[in-house]
């Protein structure tokens, strides 16, 4: 009875960010499997070369994306969820049909601009005139996916997750069909063109086109889905409008004035963590070319980095940034109530979580990273594994200034994050091409001065709001204990899967079981240590059962007497 009223407590408080995010994140993780999963075939369809392109177009892409719609889920969550916490639902749903409109019309033009404008991007910008076909064919879902984030941001401001997350699954099974047929549908035709042509590298670029082609399908099966529940959902809306008896009639000017004010910052500081990306490869490209490298040689290791390194690294990375997207709404609603204990406690609830979460996965791509290339793109060469190795240490980083980002947000300090990113930015910048002409890294260059993107956001962020609302880190709850467990977790691993390999050998098998039996160790140690506590595992889904089968199992640490 008491862990009912519990949870009834914290639902009506807002505090129920943990569930919706667990299944946001349960989805995102899904949905970037899948993505591992299908790059697999698309890698070996398209090759390096085709990966390269791939990439390329991919970057500008998400640039263009960031600007028509990237900061639109969080700007209308906030929005909507403002409103809701004044009793506003006629105001809420005016922000929803003010954004859908603002979407719409910057979603277009967007798309017609990097269309229209594909050729030179690629051949000037990017010295890879032929991804000019995959910019092309991806151009249309810039104005698809900004119509699908305002649904999206309405959804998460209405304090629901599940509609975003299925139609995320949707949108990502969609997009892993339709990438590899049409990869290798036009990779056939590319290269026949290439033979006609005397153009060996069409066959790639074609290639390519086809795989984005999956992109875009999926993004619009997303949307369907999202208008279809949207008409399921109209006669809740319609009840919420009926009750709502406030007099306040906010305008739609207003409305857009507010959401640009919202979201701006967020698109600069989104744009800043898109564009060192864009800036990254093209800088990597004219170096290397500089250095005497051949188009085909620096387009493979770029391929390489977007083609393996990139999937890998984005899919635990899937877990914080589905937490921050539950987080903002809730963390809204706190800071208009004036609840500042609980603010500092959502805080503190979702850092431990994100250190949790990806501390583990930082080590176990630090000891598994050339068995985990061979499993799932069969290359056993060094370049990919060292890449995952160096570039491990950024799921806990990219992590951690993710979050901080979304607590600066939730806080209504929304212009920081933008700040603190135009300087990580600037150190970045710095440091990538020391890396290149100075130490010549090479691609190692690549996940190194990301590394030194995050140090600095993670720093700015941190001390940002402890000043603001004077939260202070706990930093052996937060750090040490996860990393500990980590590092035992780790060795084990390592030992398992290195007597496994000399056992049984092959590609899966001693891989596989290495990564069951390192979730289930660092899962009863973490439990043991007592870096979870009950109300925190009350939070999660299921959060009752889970919490009396740690109990039964005794995983959890004897509770301290009590006089």
């Amino acid at each position: 009875m008491s862990e009912t009223q519990k949870n009834m407590k914290r639902k009506a408080a807002g505090g129920d960010y943990i569930v919706q995010g667990s299944i946001l994140a349960a989805a995102a993780m899904i949905s970037k499997i899948i993505g591992v999963v299908y790059r697999i075939p698309l890698t070996n369809i398209l090759g390096d070369e085709g990966n390269g392109y791939y990439g390329y177009a991919y970057q500008v892409y998400a640039f263009a994306l960031m600007l028509s719609s990237l900061s639109l889920p969080t700007a209308v969550s906030k929005l909507v969820s403002a409103r809701r916490a004044l009793n506003q639902q006629k105001n809420a749903f005016r922000a929803f049909i003010g954004s859908l409109v603002f979407a719409a019309v910057v979603g277009f033009v967007i798309a017609v601009a990097i269309f229209l404008g594909a050729g030179i991007i690629s051949e000037h910008m990017m010295k890879a005139p032929l991804s000019v076909y995959a910019l092309r064919v991806l151009a249309p879902g810039l104005f698809i996916v900004a119509v699908m984030a305002v649904l999206r941001g309405y959804f998460q401001g209405l304090g629901t997750m599940i509609p975003t997350a299925v139609s995320q699954v949707i949108e990502q099974i969609i997009n892993a069909v339709v990438s590899i047929v049409g990869a290798s549908v036009l990779f056939g035709i590319g290269s026949q063109l290439g033979k006609e042509r005397r153009e060996d590298m069409l066959g790639p670029a074609y290639g390519a086109a086809g795989g984005t082609l999956g992109t875009v399908t999926g993004a619009l099966t997303g949307l369907i889905f999202l208008l279809f529940v949207l008409w399921m959902f109209r006669g809740g809306i319609r009840k919420r409008l009926e009750r709502d008896h406030s007099e306040k009639t906010e305008s739609y000017s207003h409305i857009l004035k507010v959401l640009l004010l919202t979201a701006v910052p967020v698109v600069f500081s989104t744009a800043i963590y898109n564009i060192n990306q864009i800036i990254d490869l093209t800088v990597f490209n004219h170096v290397m070319d500089a250095q005497g490298f051949a188009e085909s040689e620096y387009i493979a290791l770029q391929g390489i980095y977007t083609g393996k390194y990139d999937p890998l690294i984005n899919v635990p990375m899937a877990i914080p940034n589905a937490l921050c997207t539950s987080l903002v709404p809730s963390l809204t609603m706190v800071v208009m109530t004036k609840q500042r204990k609980k603010v500092h406690y959502q805080i503190d609830q979702i850092l431990r979580l994100t250190t949790i979460l990806t501390i583990p996965s930082c080590v176990g791509f630090l000891v598994l990273a050339s068995p985990l290339m061979v499993l799932l793109y069969n290359d056993a060469s060094a370049t990919p594994a060292n890449l995952l190795m160096l570039g491990a240490v950024v799921i806990v980083l990219y992590g951690w200034a993710s979050i901080t980002n979304s607590v600066l947000h939730g806080l209504n300090y929304m212009s920081s994050p933008a700040k603190h990113a135009a300087i990580a930015l600037g150190v970045h910048l710095v440091a990538f091409v020391i890396m290149l002409t100075v130490f010549r890294m090479n691609v190692y260059a690549l996940p190194g001065s990301n590394i030194v993107f995050a140090l600095v956001m993670c720093y700015l962020n941190q001390r940002k709001i402890r000043k603001v609302c004077g939260f202070k880190m706990d930093f052996v709850r937060l750090f040490m204990k996860p990393l500990l467990a980590s590092v035992a977790m780790g060795a084990l691993t390592y030992l398992l899967h290195l007597g496994l390999d000399a056992l049984i050998g092959g590609r899966v098998i001693p891989t596989v079981i290495a990564i069951i039996v390192a979730i289930i160790v660092y899962v009863v140690l973490i439990l043991k240590m007592g870096t979870l506590s009950e109300e925190d595992m009350l939070a999660l889904p299921m959060g009752a059962r889970l919490l009396r089968g740690c109990r039964r199992l005794r995983l959890l640490p004897e509770p301290e007497e009590t006089e």
